[in-house]
């Protein structure tokens, strides 16, 4: 008679915040999908959740919560923060603090694990506005937490199914007329969130690629301007798309009573006077040579079929 075999151990779980946003519920799909055991921090029902998840109930304010997400996981993966804020304090109680409360958990429970810190282009600058500061101060903390295998990650614009933070303005432009700012040398960047996903998989389960940070973006690179973006969706549709040039002065008047009535009504707002600041840069071009070279991801969804899929779905 045979000996009976020794059942497998368990495959580490890959660990995720932020699996509820637009990213990290591309990325939690994409992995149980595969069969990688995925435990993710929820703060409201688990339903939020793609299915085959395991919840974590708690936020980045909650260490217990971190500590059980983080339990034992061969990869973490840090997608949350916040994108929306009145100050720079309202961002750094999220993306700093909560990153260096994340990263607490990680040196307790999960020393040995890949961190992938999905972070952003803006970083880049973080002049610019206090969401970039922030996520740039965010950097620092994991660049100087000592981790064994740190990925920093700085993804442009990502854009999809599911989005809906660029989709009304692609969107607009897919109607034929389209606001965009009046700086005719500025280059915007994109990236599909199916390829950011596949990066950020790589990143977690190839070899160690090194910290970065790895900028990221779909083709083309160099980025588009703002015309060339309009005549790209132009393309798509089949139908011509008048832009609506709209002067940095006028909107950072606008950001600012946005900024003001949000201040009045408690809420977050988008439009701030940051904002307009990186909307306004004129360089976003690219550079994912580095992280091709070190794991040999390419991009594979073209900006044309990118905007045809997402600008054909039904809102």
């Amino acid at each position: 008679m045979s000996e009976p075999q020794s059942p497998l151990p368990p495959v580490a779980p890959w660990a995720v915040t932020g699996a509820t946003g637009f990213v990290g519920r591309a990325l939690c799909r994409a992995l149980v999908a595969d069969g990688v055991p995925v435990r993710a921090l929820v703060r409201g029902a688990p339903g939020a959740l793609p299915e085959g998840c395991e919840p974590v109930r708690g936020d980045l304010a909650t260490p217990s919560a971190l500590r059980e997400l983080v339990r034992g996981a061969s990869v973490v993966v840090h997608c949350a923060g916040a994108v929306r804020g009145i100050d720079r304090a309202a961002f750094d109680s999220v993306n700093v603090a909560g990153t260096g409360a994340l990263l607490d958990a990680v040196l307790d429970r999960a020393p040995g694990c890949r961190f992938v810190h999905v972070s952003t282009l803006a970083a880049r600058e973080p002049a610019l506005s206090d969401y970039a500061g922030s996520k740039r101060a965010a950097e620092a903390l994991v660049a100087q937490a000592g981790l064994s295998e740190p990925v920093l990650l700085r993804p442009t614009a990502v854009y999809g199914p599911g989005d809906v933070e660029l989709l009304p303005l692609l969107r607009a432009h897919a109607r034929g007329l389209g606001p965009a700012p009046a700086v005719p040398e500025a280059r915007v960047t994109l990236i599909h969130v199916d390829d950011l996903v596949a990066a950020i998989r790589v990143a977690g389960a190839g070899p160690w690629p090194g910290a970065g940070p790895f900028e990221l973006a779909g083709p083309p690179p160099e980025g588009l301007r703002w015309r060339e973006l309009a005549d790209r969706i132009a393309a798509v549709t089949g139908r011509p798309v008048r832009q609506l040039p709209v002067p940095p002065a006028v909107l950072t008047a606008l950001a600012r009573i946005v900024r003001g009535s949000a201040r009045l009504l408690g809420r977050a707002p988008m439009l701030t006077p940051g904002k307009v600041r990186e909307l306004t840069h004129p360089d976003w071009s690219c550079d994912p040579a580095p992280f091709s070279a070190a794991t040999g991801w390419q991009p594979t969804v073209t900006l044309a079929a990118g905007l045809a899929a997402l600008l054909a779905e039904r809102r």
